[in-house]
């Protein structure tokens, strides 16, 4: 028993000693593949073989730097050999997954490579909606004796709980899967594409305007979306919607036409205008200037025939300058400027004041809790362009401006000119009535005078 288990020790250290270490390497279709030789091969004469069925000798070089490889009809234009003798492998087909011999003449020690297959896969292809169930693949070919962990890393880089399950798709899971093969202390990783078709992000806060601002209400679809899937998937309806702050039923505003080219119809467009050319994916409203009743909820929604409806909301607050009294004062009223949104101010916005430059306050003022700002008596300098900006950490938001008229205040002295003016106007006016009246009276009196029978005759001769 002691002899046959000897037997067997040295016929497997034999073995071993003629074939060496076994190298692994995981590859997909279609890869380029690279068999690096072992060592630094020099003025030596080696051979390439590829053992699957019968030894086909795939490539070798001589001592002199010579080197040639197969014509087999199976392997022509796929295979080269490097400086160093490495073997390296284009456009990676099913037939190729095998083993591969590196041995050189005269030494009895040979190199082999296990090249093992690595398949990756998505189910359902792509593109998705979201809400589809998604189902991602990863198929290392095993080897006995050698032990391999699969990793998937979702698209942010983030590593994938094992057992997870079936995944659903959002936006979130749009982009590149990798699968990380880790073996022999080296790792192989694989990437499979998956496109979930949504619209790009909503802001995440309010997008602010004012009666002398600009309005842009964003909406768009991501740079890996095209029209074309959109379409695939059956896409039925484009459309924008706004619910007015007040509560008050939602207004249709654009719908797109899908036949080419692609239009905007407007339903109630509230002055807003679409970014010509849709086709482009950018699916914005603007406006040059905001209005009070600007502000509410945009709705920017995708409508498929499946039932599935994506859509994305963005907040438009305006801000607003008020004045009391009025905008039109005389020098020395109170006045109360009022800077708001119409709801108190969130902790991380404040306010900046900006006053003519020849007013009383000359210099800006900044206060998130600014938001009224009260003149006792104001002067002709406080006349003019009052700006008043809506700023978060180093970025202003949007401004909003108000002209005042500011009349000079009248002195005493003034008012009795003003006065005595009056008075000599209107006793001028009641002397031309007198005036007017007695020259009346005299016409009439003349009148009577030159006629005093009750019915005169002209002169001349009467029959009589």
């Amino acid at each position: 028993m002691r002899n046959v288990i000897q037997s067997a020790v040295l016929l497997l250290a034999a073995l071993m000693s003629q074939t060496g270490a076994v190298e692994v390497i995981y590859a997909q279709l279609g890869e380029t593949v690279t068999l690096k030789a072992p060592g630094n091969i020099q003025n030596e004469y080696v051979y390439w073989n590829f053992e699957k069925g019968d030894s086909l000798e795939l490539g070798w070089r001589n001592s002199m730097g010579g080197s040639s490889t197969t014509a087999d009809e199976a392997w022509k234009n796929r295979l080269s050999l490097s400086s160093d003798a490495s073997l390296i492998i284009k456009d990676i087909q099913q037939n190729d997954f095998g083993t591969f011999i590196f041995r050189r003449r005269g030494v009895a020690l040979l190199t082999t490579y296990k090249l093992l297959k690595l398949t990756v896969s998505v189910n359902p292809p792509s593109p998705l909606l979201p809400g589809d169930p998604l189902s991602l693949s990863c198929d290392a070919q095993p080897l006995p004796g050698h032990k391999r962990e699969i990793q998937w890393l979702n698209p942010s880089g983030g590593k994938v709980k094992k057992g997870q399950g079936p995944l659903t798709a959002t936006s979130q899971e749009s982009g590149q899967w990798t699968c990380v093969v880790t073996y022999d202390n080296k790792e192989k990783k694989a990437v499979v594409s998956v496109t979930v078709l949504d619209l790009s992000p909503a802001p995440l806060h309010p997008q602010y305007t004012s009666k002398s601002c600009p309005l842009t209400i964003p909406c768009s679809l991501p740079a890996h979306v095209s029209w074309k899937q959109l379409k695939a998937k059956e896409i039925q309806d484009v459309r924008w919607h706004f619910v007015p702050e007040s509560g008050l039923i939602p207004q249709s505003l654009f719908s797109l036409s899908l036949e080419e080219p692609l239009t905007w119809k407007a339903d109630q467009n509230r002055g807003l205008i679409p970014v010509p050319d849709p086709k482009k994916k950018n699916l914005s409203l603007t406006r040059n200037r905001g209005t009070e009743e600007d502000g509410g909820d945009y709705v920017c929604a995708l409508e498929f025939k499946n039932g599935v409806t994506l859509n994305r909301t963005v907040h438009v607050e305006v801000l607003q300058i008020i004045s009391s009294p009025g905008t039109e004062l005389i020098s020395g009223q109170q006045l109360n400027l009022t800077c708001s949104l119409g709801h108190p101010m969130p902790s991380d916005l404040e306010l900046k004041w900006f006053p003519p430059e020849q007013s009383s306050l000359s210099s800006p003022t900044s206060d998130p809790h600014l938001a009224h700002l009260t003149i006792p008596e104001v002067g002709t300098g406080d006349g003019g362009k009052w700006r008043c900006e809506l700023w978060q950490s180093n970025a202003r938001l949007t401004s909003a401006e108000i002209t005042l008229k500011i009349e000079p205040k009248m002195s005493s002295w003034m008012l009795v000119v003003i006065c005595s003016v009056t008075v000599i106007v209107i006793l001028l006016l009641i002397l031309a009535f007198i005036l007017y009246r007695r020259r009346q009276q005299k016409m009439t009196h003349l009148r009577r005078r030159l006629c005093k029978c009750k019915t005169p005759k002209p002169k001349g001769f009467y029959r009589t």
